[in-house]
């Protein structure tokens, strides 16, 4: 955000002494911060933090409250014999009450958890590593998405060139044409003829003026301000230093790889024991003193306290087949690696060869826009004197422009794969 505030202040600087020129490169910054999905990475920040303190939490005492009330058929009782003998003794012995009530907590406190809390935090932060890499392969596909956009804008202002000089080349041979008639040296069909190609030309500039400022206005919306007087600058055509492959999705698959790995210390920490102390206190009828109970009814206060240990060996039962299914995950997971490093190598060693290709396209454009030139130049003259007609000229003025925007066509098309190439390696 901070970087975006520092571009968008320094190209209102820049605007207030000449149009604002953008970069490649300050578009595809500008678009990833501002594209919605560029909060999610805050989100993921907070639900990691609120994980890992709800992980710290298990180390407090736990603390359960409780209130009871019972009726019982059968209680606890001494023997007759033993109660006629009592009683005979001159002791009032009521015996244990059928209706039973107490209200207490019971306190305990973790001691050692077997891991539990270690792998689990683990576990957490793999999981947001994970999603983090999830959310960087999302956001590089915008980078490819504006790159377009800008080299479509790059070629469409190019269009809106050529078509801008073919047409002042037509009103200038128009003005010819009229002077001619005038002197009778043409016919009032070679003007028309060419006042329409003329007004061709300018519905032509005006279709690639619309489609250029829609795409501007896409591009717009990408990074978020208004780019329609902006300068697109056009990159340089240098080839990536190193070919070797660092995409997003190889950390990607590194995060699902370690997340299984976490999973896996949590399936080791499920099979260790668990240490822990405990208390209980509770006040209610009948107390732990049963017999005290039996000769009176009136609640007390009754405590205990001790360790405890707790081992769970049901789980050993699947930790064997849960650590072959993680373990078949991982392979899957290298697997889906390799198969992504293969095809990308095939894709980028198909638009490095597109890249040779064009170079040597390329060096012949210029030579043949020259001659195109030269041609129509001619053609000019010969029309003045009579040698050829409107529609042989119209066709030499049609083939230059062509010829032109051919040239400019491979040389869009070359930087747009250059650059193509580096998205692909992600250099």
């Amino acid at each position: 955000m901070v970087k975006r505030i520092l571009l968008s202040a320094f190209l209102s600087l820049c605007g207030q002494v000449l149009a604002a020129q953008l970069t490649l490169e300050q578009c595809v910054v500008l678009a990833q911060e501002n594209y919605p999905l560029v909060s999610r990475y805050e989100l993921l920040d907070r639900t990691r933090e609120i994980n890992l303190f709800d992980i710290d939490k298990g180390w407090l005492p736990q603390i359960t409250v409780y209130g009871q009330g019972t009726v019982q058929n059968v209680v606890p009782s001494f023997p007759d014999p033993l109660s006629d003998m009592m009683a005979d003794s001159g002791m009032d012995f009521t015996g244990l009450g059928r209706v039973q009530y107490k209200a207490g907590a019971d306190i305990t406190q973790t001691l050692w958890d077997g891991g539990q809390s270690k792998s689990s935090r683990k576990m957490v932060r793999m999981q947001t590593d994970e999603r983090r890499s999830e959310l960087d392969v999302r956001m590089y596909a915008v980078r490819e998405r504006v790159e377009n956009l800008f080299f479509s804008i790059l070629l469409m202002d190019e269009q809106v060139r050529l078509t801008r000089i073919m047409s002042e080349l037509l009103e200038s041979n128009l003005r010819k044409l009229r002077s001619m008639k005038a002197n009778g040296t043409a016919m009032q069909s070679d003007v028309d003829m060419v006042e329409a190609e003329y007004l061709s030309s300018i519905q032509k500039t005006i279709q690639a003026e619309s489609n250029a400022m829609s795409c501007r206005r896409m591009l717009g919306i990408f990074v978020g301000m208004d780019i329609s007087g902006d300068r697109l600058v056009r990159p340089e055509g240098r080839m990536p230093s190193v070919m070797s492959i660092d995409r997003p999705e190889l950390r990607l698959y590194e995060a699902r790889f370690l997340e299984n790995d976490a999973k896996n210390s949590v399936i080791k920490a499920g099979t260790m024991p668990r240490i822990g102390l405990f208390a209980q206190g509770f006040y209610g009828y009948p107390g732990f003193d049963y017999f005290s109970s039996m000769m009176n009814r009136e609640p007390s206060f009754n405590f205990l306290a001790g360790i405890k240990v707790t081992w769970n060996i049901g789980s050993f039962y699947t930790k064997k087949n849960s650590e072959r299914r993680l373990r078949f995950q991982s392979e899957g997971i290298v697997a889906d690696r390799e198969v992504f490093l293969f095809n990308t190598s095939i894709l980028a060693q198909s638009q490095k060869d597109r890249i040779k290709e064009l170079s040597d396209i390329m060096t012949e454009d210029g030579r043949i826009v020259e001659l195109r030139a030269s041609v129509r130049k001619a053609a000019e003259s010969q029309l003045e004197n009579g040698v050829i007609d409107v529609t042989t000229l119209l066709t030499k003025i049609t083939d230059e422009n062509r010829a032109r925007l051919m040239a400019i066509y491979h040389e869009i098309e070359h930087l747009q794969s250059i650059y193509q190439l580096k998205y692909t390696l992600n250099r």
